[in-house]
């Protein structure tokens, strides 16, 4: 079984999260979710972007990677959109990385030193339509055409957290779909 760590959306740890980050346990996978947020949630995108902002990105990416340092190198990063920023910044940096999972958002590699390490395997799952996320497609699209065996999957709608289940974006059955790749991913690193 894999050894994750998983990070929050903008909004927080909300209880969509939580429940994404329990499924993967369900299904026998270790997942540690540190809260960037110091406990605080936002009802909206909007909301929880502008307090990432004030507190700063570099904070954020900081926060993800001191969260990282006491866990085995040997680990999946994930990130759901604002999340993405550490899971990517680590995946490309820190030796050992077993895989990344990159939700609603990728960044050009050269954002993290440049390169994709060899080996490490890459998912990215988008909606097609997500405003949030169109300029993130291009990026996802480069990832997927330079990395050996990476997938980009790219589901029917506008959502951008259409994952989590505790917010409107969410969409029952892409977000099945894409549990079920998540976890056939994980079990494949396994």
């Amino acid at each position: 079984m894999a050894e994750i760590l998983l990070f929050h959306h903008a909004q927080g740890q909300t209880p969509g999260f939580a429940a994404f980050a329990d499924e993967l346990r369900g299904a026998g996978h270790t997942v540690h979710a540190p809260d960037l947020y110091d406990g605080k949630t936002f009802a909206t995108l909007d909301e929880g972007v502008g307090y990432a902002k004030q507190v700063g990105f570099d904070t954020i990416l900081e926060r993800g990677r001191r969260a990282a340092e006491t866990l085995p190198n040997e680990l999946v990063y994930a990130g759901f959109s604002l999340g993405v920023m550490p899971a990517q910044l680590l995946a490309q940096t820190r030796p050992g990385a077993q895989g990344a999972l990159l939700f609603s958002a990728a960044l050009p590699a050269s954002e993290f030193g440049g390169s994709w390490p060899q080996g490490v395997p890459l998912q990215i799952h988008m909606m097609e339509a997500d405003e949030w996320a169109m300029e993130d497609l291009p990026a996802a699209r480069e990832l997927v055409e330079t990395i050996e065996g990476a997938e980009l999957f790219l589901y029917p709608g506008d959502g951008h957290l259409f994952a989590d289940q505790s917010l409107p974006d969410y969409d029952e059955g892409a977000a099945k779909l894409l549990e079920e790749r998540v976890l056939a991913f994980l079990e494949a690193i396994g």
